[in-house]
């Protein structure tokens, strides 16, 4: 989940920028000599968090953010660091609540509102999550829309809701023409449209500046299948069985589980 919107958005730290790890460092990974202010020290023990989460470490992420909160309990971007680190470590009730407490110190904040719908899209409650994205987006100074707009129309394509996923991708490649998640989605949607040249032009723009994942290996096994072009479908087949061979798409390709 965490490496999936790493690729758009990151999708998703968007609480702090994330500093390199120098300096004297203790056993959390905490950095000595840092402002003791509790709002500063709020910020940078977030921010270590942050960084630590993108590496992996969630053990280490989770000590940073609690002496952030503990610096400053107020201080919205550690409660909503601590949504997307339970949210990975699959604690939803604990993300949620971690993510709601964000909001009541910064409801306008348009990446935890962003952090928040994708949260919701996860747990499959795609309709709770329209309010959050649609406040993201309404924030004029907000950053990065695209990604939110690809979030938005992923949680769509999840729901069945080809015409709010179709729209919504849209709005996301017209903001960011090389968006490589909300590009799979898009050729994800053509398959289902039964567009099958489509969703193969849109996978080949994906493929073009995406690294190849287990998904888009076999969206172009079924793509391909569907265009009854066999020597295609057997080379992403071939290398999805050989780069991913313990993926859940490679026990779908192995039963013969294409839709």
């Amino acid at each position: 989940m965490r490496a999936a919107w790493l690729l758009a958005l990151v999708l998703a730290a968007g609480c702090a920028s994330q500093p390199e790890l120098k300096g004297p460092v203790g056993k959390t990974g905490t950095v000595t000599g840092e402002p003791t202010a509790p709002r500063n020290r709020a910020r940078v023990h977030t921010d270590l968090g942050m960084a630590y989460y993108a590496r992996g470490n969630m053990s280490v992420a989770v000590e940073e953010l609690r002496i952030a909160v503990a610096a400053d309990p107020t201080y919205a971007p550690a409660h909503g660091a601590f949504g997307l680190v339970y949210m990975e470590l699959r604690e939803n009730a604990l993300a949620e609540e971690s993510f709601r407490r964000a909001l009541e110190y910064a409801p306008d904040d348009p990446d935890i509102n962003h952090n928040f719908g994708w949260f919701l899209c996860q747990v499959d409650r795609p309709a709770e999550a329209k309010p959050y994205f649609r406040r993201a987006l309404d924030n004029p100074l907000y950053a990065t829309p695209g990604r939110t707009y690809a979030a938005a129309g992923t949680c769509a394509l999840q729901q069945g809701d080809l015409k709010e996923a179709e729209l919504n991708l849209e709005r996301a490649l017209r903001l960011e023409p090389n968006l490589p998640v909300a590009m799979l989605k898009l050729a994800e949607l053509r398959y289902r449209q039964k567009r099958y040249p489509d969703a193969r032009v849109a996978l080949a723009r994906y493929t073009a500046i995406a690294p190849l994942s287990p998904e888009s290996l076999w969206l172009g096994v079924r793509i391909e299948r569907r265009m009854g072009a066999r020597t295609a479908e057997l080379s992403y087949a071939n290398q999805l069985r050989r780069r991913f061979p313990a993926s859940p798409e490679t026990q779908l390709l192995n039963r013969g589980a294409y839709d």
